[in-house]
């Protein structure tokens, strides 16, 4: 209960089950267009979404404060490529939610001039930059740890040694290929955070995608790219320990 509370009481929780709510609501229209189901039920659903939707950007009001704040924190990094992939990053999402910003003061009316398709496809190009870039730190993050483990394991007479054993070029590519699948998936095993940082990330890549025009799907993929990043979203706020640092 302690933990429910906890979790309750922060606006980016309350933002993940609204936006969990509004990609559900997505994925759930998609289902019943499938089936055939009736018109209203289809309008009802997308106004939910919609309304789910405008919630989300009044929960943001504020976020790119805490994006710049968060930039400014990755500046003292040590290390030079974590410190340019986490201040990039945040500065793609604060720059991201200051466009959601404007595009809630534009629906809800207090600026009715806001041209909504042109300030909506620059916010979605400020997300996929932040998420590229969180995407490169990612691929990083498991470099340097699949190095270190491929270099404990020279240090023990492991199994990399088998391939100075091989007898042709293919064989030694194939004994490769093996033992680097294996360093991914033991690096990742052993490391959750990062794990669902990569699967969240690569989730949410496919929407500004196809928001953007870059790579088409359709809304039933994007509801569910949606709704997993989201519950991945919720349990890293319900377990700390399992979201990625810094």
């Amino acid at each position: 209960m302690e933990t429910w509370v906890r979790f309750s009481a922060q606006s980016q929780a309350k933002e993940r089950l609204f936006r969990a709510a509004q990609y559900g609501c997505a994925l759930a229209a998609d289902a019943l267009r499938r089936s055939g189901a009736s018109g209203g039920a289809l309008a009802s659903l997308r106004q939910l979404e919609a309304h789910l939707s405008l919630g989300r950007k009044l929960l943001r009001l504020g976020s790119s404060a805490e994006a710049l704040e968060a930039a400014k924190r990755g500046i003292h990094l040590s290390d030079m490529v974590l410190r340019f992939c986490v201040t990039l990053g945040h500065l793609n999402r604060a720059m991201y939610f200051a466009c959601d910003n404007v595009l809630w003061a534009g629906k809800a009316g207090l600026v009715p001039s806001v041209d909504q398709e042109k300030w909506g496809q620059r916010s979605f190009r400020y997300y996929l930059f932040a998420l590229v870039v969180s995407l490169s730190r990612d691929a990083y993050e498991i470099r340097i740890l699949m190095e270190r483990e491929a270099g404990g394991k020279r240090a023990k007479g492991g199994e990399s040694g088998r391939q100075l054993r091989a007898d042709n070029g293919l064989q030694q590519l194939g004994l490769r290929l093996q033992i680097q699948l294996r360093l991914l998936i033991h690096v990742l095993r052993n490391n959750p955070p990062l794990l669902l940082d990569v699967v969240k990330n690569a989730c949410d890549l496919f929407i500004p995608l196809d928001k953007l025009g870059l790579y088409k799907t359709n809304p039933g993929f994007v509801g569910l790219c949606g709704l997993t990043s989201s519950i991945l979203s919720i349990l890293t706020i319900l377990h700390p320990w399992l979201k990625l640092k810094p």
